[in-house]
């Protein structure tokens, strides 16, 4: 049997082309951009959100949170 590495790569997968310079610039800037565009108002909503979800999983590994 052969033993699969972390790093073997399936060699049908297609890899992305490496893009450098200005185009490379271009695509990181837009980005982060839209990365930075989302308010944080809906950042806490969602963090607020998956939190509630976590605590709900009584299989949780970990310290519990305190009740309030």
């Amino acid at each position: 049997m052969k033993s699969r590495n972390m790093m073997d790569i399936d060699p049908t997968t297609q890899l992305p082309d490496c893009i450098e310079g200005p185009e490379a610039f271009r695509r990181f800037d837009e980005g982060v951009r839209q990365i930075l565009s989302v308010p944080h108002s809906t950042l806490v909503r969602r963090e607020r959100a998956y939190r509630k979800k976590v605590a709900a999983n009584p299989n949780r590994r970990g310290p519990k949170p305190k009740a309030k």
